[in-house]
């Protein structure tokens, strides 16, 4: 059994500092499980929050060593115990207390993308058909369990601010599973450009890297979505059939 020293963020609504505690480490323990340890014997006032401790609840998002991970799924035989580990709460949301953020803004976001809004049934008995192709490719997205992650690694949000401008690249990734849904009859790509702030994204594919359920976000999600998007704004071919068939309108 060996001695595992943390740094842990302890404060309220964005001031604090970082406060060390040895622990001892076992085998097969993840992060989490120190923590809990932690709060146990040296400091039960310790907030932090977590749920499922099986990775599919999303809830134990932190920054680990300085990169957004669930504590429950990283697991402390990867990391170096030479030196302390460290955990911080995420740094693109309101801080509340010690490793607790106010994650709020996220839910206001999804409430503003139009909701899934299927054509009619095509079959006899009132149900769809669908290709199974088109039900791949977004099937994939439905995987995501809202830790936010992706959200915390985007330098939109994270270094600049903009969360009044961009959506961030958890819910382009909603955004492109309603977009690409065979059934969804809703146009949203004006949306997308202009007050979602699709064009914000460089694809850098940090969010891609942080992503527990290994989804393909930018590949996948975000740069499809975005060529959408440009088709539509500025293809002259596009603009030229829409004025015509009058569903853009016209300088």
């Amino acid at each position: 059994m060996a001695q595992g020293t943390f740094s842990i963020w302890r404060g309220e609504h964005g001031t604090g500092s970082f406060h060390e505690f040895a622990t001892e480490v076992s085998e097969g323990m993840v992060v989490l499980d120190a923590v809990h340890q932690i709060q146990a014997k040296d400091a039960p006032d310790l907030a932090v929050r977590w749920n499922c401790k099986a990775g599919k609840c999303g809830s134990c998002s932190a920054e680990i060593n300085g990169k957004p991970r669930l504590m429950c799924m990283t697991r402390m035989s990867d990391l170096d115990l030479t030196k302390p580990v460290t955990i911080e709460p995420m740094q693109a949301f309101p801080h509340v207390r010690d490793l607790v953020t106010n994650v709020s803004w996220n839910y206001r976001v999804k409430k503003k993308i139009r909701p899934f809004t299927p054509r009619a049934p095509d079959a006899p008995d009132g149900t769809w058909r669908m290709d199974q192709p088109d039900v791949d490719r977004v099937q994939e997205f439905r995987k995501c369990i809202e830790c936010f992650l992706c959200q915390d690694v985007c330098h939109v949000l994270r270094d600049h601010h903009l969360h009044d401008e961009f959506i961030g690249p958890r819910y382009l990734v909603y955004s492109a599973a309603l977009e690409m849904h065979p059934l969804d009859t809703l146009d949203r790509r004006e949306e997308l450009r202009k007050s979602q702030g699709v064009g914000y994204c460089n694809i850098t594919k940090c969010c891609t890297t942080v992503c527990p359920e290994s989804i393909a976000i930018t590949d996948n999600a975000i740069i499809p979505l975005k060529e959408r998007v440009m088709d539509h704004a500025f293809d002259p071919v596009v603009k030229l059939v829409g004025l015509l068939s009058g569903k853009i309108a016209g300088p």
